[in-house]
């Protein structure tokens, strides 16, 4: 079994910053990809951002962009969301999500609160 954990959230004023993090129980860099997704009370499922790990290439959703940052840290071994000018619409629980050879893996998430 694959466990993914995140770290990082909490509340911040609008405008402020928040870093997640995502670690794997068998290595992060494991992972074909690892992506971000974000779901707010009452609204679907949303893809924020995927690393490939493989070449680093990086996608995200429009409306982060110039604002979320996902990248790999391989000193922690994580792949962080870097969250800067964040704004009330991003409130959400942020979940890591991982494509392995074994699968799709979910974290429990973390809560992410923008506020002032």
């Amino acid at each position: 079994q694959v466990q993914l954990v995140e770290s990082g959230g909490g509340f911040v004023q609008p405008g402020g910053s928040l870093r997640l993090s995502c670690a794997a129980s068998r290595g992060i860099f494991s992972f074909y990809t690892i992506s971000w997704y974000r779901q707010a009370p009452g609204k679907q499922r949303e893809l924020v951002a995927t690393i490939v790990n493989d070449d680093g290439t990086t996608t995200y959703t429009d409306s982060v962009k110039g604002r979320f940052t996902i990248s790999r840290d391989d000193a922690k071994g994580t792949v962080d969301l870097q969250m800067d000018s964040l704004e009330p619409e991003d409130t959400a629980v942020y979940v890591c999500n991982g494509n392995h050879d074994l699968g799709d893996f979910w974290g429990q998430g973390t809560q992410v609160t923008v506020s002032s």
